[in-house]
């Protein structure tokens, strides 16, 4: 099978499961009307505050679902087969994740068009925001790879779960200005709380490149990592 074959066939597999496609797409929605309900009581729950928050909540979900396609596979008799063919680690790991990241890209943009349907207003470079966007979903993609890489289907929930409350826990709907502490010493140390940290500061305060630049070191000193872990814990499995 060729790496364009198996990119099909994962994307065909994806499409075909509507539930799942449903959730990841609908669920960061119905949290964004559930949650900005509460703007009334703190300015952070306002659209264009809570919004980025929401996306990345949706594609920690998205994480999971990969994980969990991954690991499937992987325990089933076409991992078996697949490994009979020259694909490289990094063609298995592009294969699985560009399904994935074609619905990471809706997931956003769906999120954001709620978001301005509610009232959703940027001060700065959407463009920018966008990217920063791009580089988390690949993270997350990558990090659903590296635990369908590492784990059995039967354990995917239990890393993905630290994966999520660390985004929770690291300024998803959690203001961490108003909690500061441990909780954002040790948020400070993932990129979850940087890509937010950056993209609210694009949006509420017109922020440029320039101005974030230190969390954007974060975030793609991150997205780098994970993505090469991700095709060496894979490269590992192949051999054993």
């Amino acid at each position: 099978m060729s790496f364009t074959a198996l990119a099909d066939r994962n994307f065909k597999v994806m499409w075909r499961d509507w539930l799942s496609l449903g959730v990841n797409v609908a669920l960061p929605v119905a949290m964004l009307l559930v949650m900005q309900a509460l703007e009334g009581v703190d300015a952070f729950f306002a659209p264009t505050s809570l919004a980025p928050g929401v996306v990345l909540f949706g594609f920690a979900m998205l994480s999971m679902t990969s994980a969990m396609a991954l690991a499937q596979d992987r325990e089933s008799s076409l991992f078996d087969r697949l490994l009979t063919t020259p694909l490289r680690a990094n063609d298995f790991v592009l294969a699985y994740s560009l399904p994935y990241l074609a619905v990471a890209v809706i997931q956003a943009v769906v999120v954001i068009g709620a978001a301005v349907f509610l009232g959703f207003n940027s001060e700065g470079n959407v463009a920018l925001v966008a990217l920063i966007l791009l580089l988390m979903a690949i993270l997350y993609v990558g990090l659903g790879m590296m635990i369908g890489a590492s784990v059995p289907y039967k354990l995917v929930t239990g890393p993905w779960m630290v994966a999520l409350m660390l985004t929770i826990f690291g300024g998803t709907w959690v203001n961490l200005d108003d909690i500061g502490g441990p909780f954002q010493a040790v948020a400070d140390v993932f990129p979850f709380a940087h890509a937010l940290e950056a993209i609210r500061g694009v949006l509420l305060e017109g922020a440029g490149l320039g101005d974030i630049l230190a969390d954007m070191v974060w975030v793609v000193g991150y997205t780098v990592v994970i993505a090469v872990l991700s095709i060496g814990v894979f490269r590992h499995r192949m051999t054993v």
